[in-house]
């Protein structure tokens, strides 16, 4: 995937109760593969999370704890076009999408329960026409604590 059409790459993480995020390189955002493998070496009290918005199109959220994964995409509708997603997809193992299907959310909706962003936070945030994934991911970087780092990476 060309760089310029990833919005947004970040990975957080919580040390010592203190949010700590760094941007991941382009080639992190390829394949749900690359992005978990990108994930793992990043210490955590809480699993890390990934965040990637792509081309004002979608984003994916990844958290790794230990040897579990969770993830989610925010438009089943991304699969036919970015590999990303599509890729997402497959490892959900969600069917393909229809011609004539909605954009609708898939995965864990409750990826991030756990740490105070609820399905229906999340729900409620997708549900805005007018937000853009990088926006979106903004959102629940702020709710979680760390939106003011988020912020400083993606400006």
């Amino acid at each position: 995937m060309a760089e310029d059409q990833v919005d947004v790459a970040v990975v957080a993480y919580r040390e010592e109760g203190v949010w700590q995020a760094t941007r991941l390189t382009a080639e992190a955002s390829e394949e749900v593969d690359d992005l978990v493998r990108a994930l793992r070496p990043f210490p955590s009290e809480c699993g890390v999370i990934g965040m990637v918005a792509v081309d004002e199109d979608f984003f994916v959220l990844a958290r790794v704890t230990g040897p579990r994964t969770q993830l989610m995409l925010s438009d089943v509708t991304a699969v036919d076009e970015w590999p990303l997603a599509s890729s997402v997809a497959d490892a959900l193992d969600l069917p393909d999408p229809d011609d004539d299907d909605e954009p609708q959310p898939a995965g864990d909706m409750e990826i991030l329960s756990d740490l105070g962003v609820t399905a229906i936070d999340l729900a409620v945030m997708l549900d805005d026409p007018d937000a853009y994934p990088d926006e979106v991911l903004g959102d629940i970087a702020e709710r979680l604590g760390f939106g003011d780092v988020y912020e400083a990476l993606v400006d």
